[in-house]
């Protein structure tokens, strides 16, 4: 790290809570960085918080989502690493290709504006929110059931279970009916500048057992980024799923992206 410390900015995605990030947090301390791991607009500091007022974060969308952490890296006193999952891995994608950050991880992220592909399971997941067209407007939450399907396939029902309970809370589901239907609206906030030489590196990873964004959509991601000469990497987990950040085998998760961070930053 050349002495310094470098920030990383965390993002999670929905239905997680900023200290989902906090393992991660102090791996990537040890390691010489300097972790920030701000909150979507309208979350509380908690996750039982967030539980109880589920109505704060209603009809927050990708617009507002992005402003908060542009605001954030824009305030760090040097452009700091991002590292986003789900739909942060979206938010971090859109703002590297905005300019800012020095480089991005972005981990089973959500699908930026021309990714089309679309798998039964993934059909499976989404559809409980996106079948309500009110619930555009609302926070809504997963059952036990859905978050097994959508998040923790890949482990145990025992750790599934277990993470349900510590992690699970309400998210605005405005950001995913954006996702979904960003290739038939114009002016999409799903859109992102995958054309931009001057961005920083950037490192996608997927979990070939992932049935929220499945391995597909992000294999459909990298293909985006075919234009630009800017490093764009691609990483796959055969035996991970949706909730690689925050399940047993998250270190395993971690490491890969200290080591492309290594070897891409020197």
């Amino acid at each position: 790290m050349n002495g310094s410390r470098i920030p990383v900015v965390f993002v999670h995605g929905l239905w997680l809570h900023s200290t989902s990030w906090e393992p991660w947090a102090e791996r990537f301390a040890e390691e010489g960085y300097e972790p920030v791991m701000p909150e979507w607009p309208g979350v509380p500091d908690t996750v039982a918080e967030a539980r109880a007022n589920p109505d704060s974060q209603a009809d927050v969308g990708l617009d507002a989502i992005c402003a908060a952490y542009a605001d954030v890296v824009r305030a760090l006193p040097e452009p700091p690493v991002l590292v986003g999952h789900s739909m942060g891995g979206f938010t971090v994608q859109r703002l590297l290709g905005g300019g800012l950050g020095r480089a991005a991880v972005a981990i089973s992220p959500g699908q930026i504006k021309g990714v089309k592909a679309l798998s039964p399971t993934q059909a499976r997941s989404v559809f409980p929110v996106l079948s309500n067209p009110g619930n555009k407007h609302r926070a809504v939450s997963l059952t036990a059931e859905q978050f097994r399907h959508g998040f923790a396939n890949a482990v145990s029902p025992e750790e599934s279970n277990a993470l349900y309970e510590q992690w699970a809370m309400p998210s605005p589901a405005r950001p995913l009916f954006e996702l979904a239907f960003a290739n038939v609206t114009r002016h999409s906030p799903a859109k992102v500048d995958t054309g931009n030489e001057e961005r920083g590196p950037l490192l996608l990873i997927s979990g070939k057992l992932d049935h929220t964004i499945p391995d597909v959509l992000t294999r459909s991601a990298h293909k985006q980024y075919r234009h630009s000469n800017a490093v764009t990497d691609y990483h796959r987990f055969d035996d991970r799923g949706h909730s690689l950040i925050i399940d047993s085998g998250w270190p395993t998760v971690a490491q890969t992206t200290l080591d492309w961070l290594t070897k891409t930053l020197n």
